[in-house]
Order: C-alpha cells, then sequence, then structure tokens
C-alpha cells in the first residue's frame, strides 16, 4: 500500500524521534520506519542500563574504601540477580514512555529499504515523500579477530543482560564502553585484563587525561595492557584465550569470559542507499554536509548512521537539525563547537569540551593551559575523592575559553559549569569572577581559570582578595 508524507523519518531512536517532532513542530506530516524494537539505543541498550548497573558497582566501591572515612563496612556483597532486574525495570519504565511519544506519529514497522529517492519500503508498505531522514543509528563493530566467534565472547549488549559476573574477563578495547563496562565487571568480583592497541585507555582523549585513568585502573586491580596488536582467540578446556603480541613476543591472555568493546559502526545494511542516490564516507557512515544534507539533497541524516559523534545528545541536536532544514530549507548548519561535549562515566569520570589539547596541537593553535589537582582541593580532600584534576586552554590574546577537560569526582556534572560559560563566550577572567559556594567541587573550576588569567597578565585589582574569600587553609 502507498502512503504520502511530507517528511518520512527513517529510524525511531533518539535521532529519529527529535527529527519526527521537529518535523511536526514546524508544520510537516511526517512518519516513521522502525523494524522494532522501540526505544533507542541509548535507552535500550546503551546509556540507560549501563548508568544503572555502574550505580550499583560504584556504591559498592565507595563502601569498601569507606575505612578511609572512619566507616568499617563488612560482609558486603553484590546481588547480581537484584542488580539485573532494577535494570530491566528501569529500561522498560525508559522505553515504554518513549514509545507513547512514538505512538503520537504514524508508525511503520518493519526494515526500511530505499526504492528510488524518493520511495521507501517497510514490510508490505510503500512511504512515498519529498524528504527523508535517515536516523538508524548504529551497530556493535563486527569482529575481526580470527577464532574469536569460534572460542565465544560477549560484546555490550550480551554484558549489559549479565545475570551472573564471570570470574574473570579479557576486555578488548579501551574506548568509553570497554572502560565503563570493564570496570564494573572488576568492581562486581571479575579478575580483568584489558588490551589496548594504543598507549593508554580512551585514545582519542588528551595523553595526560588517558595516562591518569590507566594508572588508575591499575591501581584498583584492573591489568591494563598498552601496545597490545591482537593475534587470534581460542577455546582451552574451561577457559577463553586471547593471543596478542607486546613489545615484539606473542602472549596469551586467559579468562572465563572475553569482552568485545571495539567500537560500533554506522546501520546502513540492507538499505539500499544507492537506489536513493545516497553515498557513504570512507568510515562508512552516511556522508553528510554541514546541513545534515546527504548527496541526495532530499534525503539527510542524524545521528550514529553518519558517524561523526555517537553520541546521544549530539544525535538529538543532529534530528532537529536536520528536520528543520527538511521541512523549512533553514540552511542551518550543525555547529558541534559545544554539543560535542561529552563524558565517561569510569571512576573517575572524565568529561570535556571544546577543543582539546591534541586537537589545538594539531590545529597549530596557540594556547594557554591552567591545572588543578583535586588531591589539593578541600572538598574533594572532605570526601576523599581526591583522583584526577581540571583543566582550562585559553586565547592568549583574548583570554576566551578554548576547551576545558576534567577527570575526577563527578565529572559528568562539573563539566557544564564550563558549558555555559563557552556559550556565552566568556574569558579566563570572566570566569574567576564568577561567585562559587564554599566548600563545593564546582570551585575547583576556579584554579586553573586563574592560572590562565596569570599567564596572561589579565587577573585585576582585587582578584587576590576573590580568591582569599572562597578559600580555606589547605587549598
Amino acid at each position: 500500500m502507498l502512503h504520502r508524507y511530507d517528511v518520512v523519518v527513517v529510524g525511531a531512536g533518539s535521532a529519529g524521534y527529535a527529527a519526527a517532532r521537529t518535523a511536526r513542530t514546524v508544520g510537516c506530516d511526517v512518519a516513521l520506519v522502525d523494524p522494532g524494537p522501540l526505544g533507542g539505543l541509548c535507552i535500550l541498550r546503551g546509556c540507560m542500563p549501563s548508568k544503572t548497573l555502574l550505580a550499583s558497582s560504584d556504591a559498592l566501591a565507595d563502601a569498601r574504601e569507606a575505612l578511609a572515612l572512619g566507616i568499617e563496612a563488612r560482609g558486603l556483597s553484590a546481588d547480581m540477580p537484584f542488580i539485573a532486574a532494577r535494570k530491566r525495570a528501569l529500561v522498560k519504565e525508559f522505553a515504554d514512555y518513549r514509545i507513547e511519544g512514538i505512538d503520537a506519529f504514524p508508525l511503520y514497522r518493519g526494515p526500511a529499504h530505499f526504492l528510488s529517492p524518493d520511495r521507501v519500503a517497510a514490510g508490505d508498505d510503500v512511504l512515498e515523500a519529498s524528504k527523508f531522514v535517515i536516523a538508524t543509528g548504529s551497530v556493535i563493530e563486527p569482529n575481526a579477530v580470527p577464532g574469536l566467534d569460534e572460542a565465544g565472547y560477549i560484546d555490550s549488549d550480551a554484558a549489559l543482560e549479565l545475570e551472573a559476573i564471570p570470574k574473570s574477563v579479557v576486555v578488548l578495547g579501551g574506548g568509553y564502553t570497554a572502560c565503563e563496562l570493564g570496570q564494573f565487571l572488576s568492581r562486581m568480583g571479575a579478575r580483568t585484563t584489558m588490551l589496548i592497541r594504543s598507549g593508554h585507555l580512551l585514545t582519542q582523549s588528551d595523553d595526560d587525561i588517558g595516562d591518569a585513568l590507566t594508572g588508575y585502573f591499575r591501581e584498583e586491580g584492573i591489568e591494563v595492557v598498552a601496545h597490545a596488536s591482537l593475534i587470534g582467540a581460542h577455546r582451552r578446556e574451561s577457559e577463553k584465550v586471547v593471543r596478542y603480541l607486546h613489545g615484539g613476543e606473542e602472549r596469551e591472555a586467559a579468562a572465563e569470559e572475553i569482552f568485545y568493546a571495539l567500537g560500533r559502526t554506522p546501520n546502513v545494511a540492507g538499505l539500499d542507499l544507492d537506489k536513493a542516490g545516497v553515498a557513504l564516507d570512507p568510515g562508512g557512515g552516511i556522508a553528510v554536509d554541514a546541513q545534515l544534507r546527504t548527496s541526495n539533497p532530499n534525503v539527510f541524516a542524524a545521528g550514529d548512521v553518519t558517524g561523526a559523534y555517537m553520541l546521544v545528545h549530539v544525535a538529538i541536536y543532529q534530528g532537529e537539525v536536520a528536520a528543520r532544514n527538511a521541512c523549512l530549507a533553514a540552511g542551518e548548519p550543525a555547529d558541534y563547537s559545544l554539543v560535542a561535549a561529552h563524558t565517561v562515566f569510569s571512576e573517575p569520570q572524565f568529561a570535556a569540551v571544546g577543543l582539546s589539547e591534541k586537537e589545538l596541537h594539531a590545529r597549530s593553535i596557540p594556547y594557554v593551559r591552567g591545572r588543578y589537582d583535586f588531591a589539593e582541593h578541600g572538598k574533594a580532600q572532605c570526601l576523599g575523592k581526591t583522583k584526577g584534576f581540571v583543566k582550562m586552554m585559553a586565547d592568549p590574546e583574548t583570554g576566551k575559553i578554548l576547551g576545558a577537560a576534567v577527570l575526577g569526582p563527578q565529572g559528568s556534572e562539573l563539566i557544564h559549569e564550563v558549558v555555559v560559560a563557552m556559550r556565552y563566550g566568556a574569558t579566563v577572567d570572566e570566569f574567576m569572577r564568577i561567585p562559587h559556594l564554599h566548600p563545593t567541587l564546582a570551585e575547583i573550576w576556579t584554579y586553573p581559570a586563574e592560572e590562565c588569567a596569570d599567564k596572561l597578565g589579565r587577573r585585576a585589582p582585587g582578584d587576590d582578595q576573590m580568591e582569599m574569600a572562597t578559600s580555606v587553609s589547605g587549598e
């Protein structure tokens, strides 16, 4: 059966749902296509289930470390079936709420594939539209390790569904998924080995961030093997074995389970994009311009399927921009300077906004940097949460904040203060004049701002008094 709409959105996850809502708001007749299950990656197999699990393992770790605060906790144990059931209940609640929103749109269930530049099929239905938004998300990167399929392994989907924790695990990868769930498995009792190709965890981050987090993981008892080149995998009696090269020598890591965490890839299989005149970029994602328009000017793409920023808040933003450009011919470019801020829910947490030092060096952009350790910060000392640091980078001419990063307690929350400051173009000297409650973790940002201002010679008379007013001995 043929159906006609102004806009058809292929995919009802975070990007697709945002696109559909926006399209309807600006007056377009819009329909969604999705094979299900409904809810999207974030709710079903990503952010929400993983953070629910991490809340339990973080609580367990805090209890174990409470002796440093004078609290002795004995007989600690983790009820994994309860933890898994709690996660399932929350995911269902989140998914049900999202589905209520999706039900407000015409929804066609089934895998979608293009028949022509203006038609897409979903089951027995054919949808014709003047504009399309593709938002099919991402899938787990296919396994390319010889013998791994035969040896057996779990990926992030399976890790989130565990009802029992393996006694030991080898984690393949050092990105955000590997860090979050690898640390979870370790804290829940699995002897954990992480094999990473680079010199530190979180390869894309600045070296000081990655090196520090790698050190903290090792202090916690996680074996992190850097510069490991995977050769293959096999079974040996009751164990699963990963072979790898390290320092020119072949070595082995054996465990009860292997956790494959080597990333995700855009979900484009079966879409027949060639029939729509939609091209892919070299990385396998749908190629888009600044307005999120594909090589077919009537087809847009948003979210993980573009391959650029696999972050939920970016997917929502892209869905909104794509819908406005599709419906209104707005010509609105996507601006990632702030929206690409990101976080990793390891312990300590990592978060960053703006340009990293790696990016500043790569672009030959001059900058000054200020840094301050949580070990020197009074509130962090009170809490017994002294791992990590904050840093801020500023333009040496204007003092404008170029970027910032935090590795430390509640980093995912602390970064928002700098996001807001950068949104309004704050300089480091303006930032350091913002009143901060004392004692709080948030006031730690004033110290790198002050260091940058000092380096720029921008500290004004009276700032010393301001600093004294917000400090106590030991800070």
